[in-house]
């Protein structure tokens, strides 16, 4: 008689508010029944729907203050990573550094943001001016670590990437193959809203501004796209948090309002009464155009990475070179000058639905389950 093939979630932290986390709610979706392993989980860091499902953390999240700062669990995450162990037959390792070196019993299928940022891209993930205790302690773990993530890839028995770029840095990280599979696409515009008061109370939602989503971060950019905007006649809105919030608060003029900790409904406020998206980070995918695209809104992005496959130029966004205020105010400028029909906007997004991401999981699944003698079933 056959089985239920018993499947498990696994992601690197659950502490904060972003793209992963989203694609983890979507395989969630997909698989309901199936528990989530994590090293960290702060119920108040992330997003409010995971308190619905079964999560199940590492011994250090015990610890309040990596909760609340994982960039702090460096050193030990490797050993929080190894120690955690998956009884399942197969395992969805949502990882950008950690939840691939999960153990477990079954066979592990990777979807992969990208093999860890600070051992294969650290300038780009550090930025211009990172802390001499976090540099000296990555080099010093760089080779022990590498060592680590390389074994962890190794244990996989399928990688799929979110990006063409992101394949590319696989094969040159690890020497393995992998498959696109574009994370998907969530944000409902038909669902109610929430006015953002700091934005309405201002009366904003009727003269127009343009948004900016992302982690305060260096390699975000989201100063470059502060600098751009500043002392203009144009309206910004930065949605976010993260290490260079106090910086950046610092940095915006008048013309900018930085909020944070937004529910869903308050997001899709900002992206219905928006002029556009505009995006300068270094993205190894770019969901935010396609959220905007969801409600017929253009974005100017930085022609890199992701971006590359999420934009479809001249129909949904336009791109500027690099990170540059000058060159992002002149691409705001072309999102003004150009016409954009929400119609194709929308119907960009048939490529990154829910479904065609849940049923190439599901694909993946029944190739692992041909290869289970007890003849198990999804």
């Amino acid at each position: 008689m056959s089985k239920k093939l018993k499947v498990a979630i696994a992601h690197d932290y659950l502490t904060q508010r972003g793209g992963a986390e989203k694609v983890v709610l979507a395989m969630a979706r997909a698989f309901p029944d199936a528990p989530i392993y994590t090293t960290l989980y702060d119920p108040d860091g992330t997003y409010p729907e995971f308190r619905d499902f079964d999560i199940r953390t590492s011994p250090i999240n015990r610890i309040s203050l990596l909760r609340k700062n994982h960039r702090f669990a460096l050193p030990v995450l490797p050993f929080a990573a190894s120690a955690l162990k998956i009884d399942a037959d197969v395992v969805l390792a949502s990882s950008s550094g950690w939840s691939h070196g999960f153990r477990t019993t079954g066979e592990k299928i990777v979807y992969c943001y990208s093999p860890a940022r600070w051992l294969y891209q650290r300038e780009t993930y550090l930025g211009e001016a990172p802390s001499r205790a976090l540099r000296a302690l990555l080099w010093m773990y760089s080779p022990l670590l590498k060592a680590w993530d390389r074994r962890a890839a190794a244990s996989a028995s399928r990688y799929f990437a979110i990006s063409s770029v992101v394949k590319s840095r696989i094969q040159d990280a690890y020497g393995l193959p992998s498959t696109v599979l574009p994370a998907p696409q969530s944000l409902d515009a038909s669902r109610p809203t929430e006015v953002v008061e700091a934005v309405g109370n201002l009366g904003w939602d009727d003269a127009g501004y343009y948004l900016c989503i992302s982690r305060l971060l260096p390699y975000k950019n989201v100063d470059k796209v502060i600098d751009a905007f500043n002392g203009g006649a144009r309206r910004l809105v930065v949605v976010g948090s993260g290490p260079q919030e106090s910086e950046l608060a610092r940095l915006a003029g008048s013309n900018i309002v930085m909020v944070k900790d937004l529910s869903d409904a308050q997001i899709r406020w900002l992206y219905s009464h928006c002029s556009g998206l505009v995006a300068a980070s270094y993205e190894d995918f770019g969901l935010t155009p396609l959220e905007a695209a969801a409600y017929g809104k253009p974005s100017a992005v930085l022609r890199w990475g992701g971006f590359l496959d999420t934009i479809d130029e001249g129909v949904t966004g336009v791109y500027f070179d690099q990170p540059d205020p000058e060159l992002i105010e002149a691409a705001v400028d072309d999102l003004e000058a150009g016409e954009w029909a929400s119609s194709k906007l929308v119907d960009h997004l048939d490529t990154f639905s829910e479904k065609r991401f849940f049923d190439a999981l599901a694909a993946s699944m029944a190739s692992t389950d041909n290869h289970h003698s007890d003849g198990a079933k999804v």
